[in-house]
């Protein structure tokens, strides 16, 4: 059975949804209908912002780490479904996390933690894993 939603124009089959035309799984649409840690934190001990010149699609990641741990982290996203997908689901993966934990993160990480990514997307988690390595480069050890 499938669904239609006013609200975003997308339809939905079982797990897996269609939006603008391409594939995207019920994980992806749910990190972009719904981000996590959305926002800007105003005194981070870390930020950066970079823009996939490809395609225009900005992120920025603030974070602040105590005890050598991610205790808050937020992010801000111009672009594709996947780009506003991946991010969320990349602050949900460090989230908590021991920085020793969050270095060891991949873009396989992040795509799974969103449920797959069509191939014309790949690129959302390429900038994802991009901002991570940019942002722990500014943080100690």
């Amino acid at each position: 059975m499938a669904t239609l939603s006013q609200e975003t124009g997308s339809i939905c089959l079982n797990f897996v949804c269609s939006l603008e035309g391409k594939m995207y799984s019920a994980q992806l649409l749910d990190h972009f209908q719904n981000p996590r840690n959305a926002g800007e934190i105003a005194t981070p001990d870390a930020s950066v912002e970079m823009e996939n010149p490809a395609c225009g699609d900005v992120l920025r990641l603030t974070v602040r780490v105590v005890g050598g741990r991610i205790a808050e982290i937020r992010f801000l996203a111009q672009g594709c479904v996947a780009a506003v997908g991946c991010a969320s689901a990349l602050t949900e993966l460090m989230l908590g996390k021991k920085l020793t934990e969050v270095r060891g993160l991949s873009r396989e990480d992040v795509v799974e933690a969103v449920g797959g990514l069509p191939v014309e997307s790949g690129h959302a988690g390429h900038l994802a894993v991009d901002v991570l390595r940019a942002l722990l480069g500014q943080l100690p050890g």
